[in-house]
């Protein structure tokens, strides 16, 4: 079959009836190699599936929307084409538990920068789908969620949030509101701080896989 994103995949070592997901989402310009280059240090029960964003922005580098700039050098997101990638990443993580023995009640989003962005718009509008979510570089933008999500059930979401400290490409300011919104919302959220730029520190790695696997 043919599915609604290029992947890479890695199947479990440890086979069960059905395994659980972990699903990464790279940042913009980047491609679904990134996240994968750690996929062997993730834990050996899970399916990990490395997706790649649909926009081509050419020479192996892909986004989830367009970033557009005017002439005093704001940005603005493309909310219709977020709007549009939150709802294919859906549709491709059905296409998964469809295709591969993995357990729809058991599925994480792992996302970098703009696929963190956007794992938070499709958490947060499709709570049913995603019951934990690790966001690593990014911020909540309630614009991509769909209309009315505030009254989605949340019971079963769980969510960690990390951010450097020293980020220059998303503000490290823009990640500290999140918690606050999400506490709103009545979701719980691990959030926490590294003294690094726009990237994944080896702790911020190990303690993501220790919440994980809690």
């Amino acid at each position: 079959m043919s599915y609604s994103l290029f992947y890479l995949v890695r199947e479990p070592k440890i086979i069960l009836a059905k395994n659980p997901l972990l699903l990464l989402l790279h940042g913009y310009g980047s491609n679904e190699e990134d996240l994968f280059s750690f996929a062997k240090e993730l834990p050996d029960d899970y399916f990990v599936v490395s997706a790649r964003a649909p926009y081509d922005m050419m020479y192996g580098s892909y986004a989830w929307y367009a970033i557009n700039f005017d002439a005093d050098e704001n940005k603005f997101s493309d909310i219709g084409q977020a709007k549009l990638s939150r709802d294919l990443i859906v549709k491709f993580i059905d296409e998964l538990i469809e295709n591969y023995p993995i357990n729809g009640k058991k599925i994480t989003l792992i996302g970098f920068s703009q696929g963190s962005i956007l794992s938070y718009a499709v958490a947060l509008s499709y709570p049913e789908k995603v019951q934990r979510l690790v966001a690593m570089s990014g911020y909540l933008n309630t614009e991509i969620a769909i209309d009315g999500f505030e009254t989605n059930d949340f019971s079963d979401l769980k969510i960690y949030a990390s951010h450097g400290t020293v980020d220059q490409v998303i503000p490290v300011d823009w990640a500290r509101k999140t918690p606050a919104i999400l506490d709103n919302l009545g979701l719980s959220c691990v959030y926490k701080e590294y003294p690094i730029g726009h990237g994944v520190s080896p702790q911020n790695f190990y303690d993501f896989k220790s919440w994980l696997q809690q």
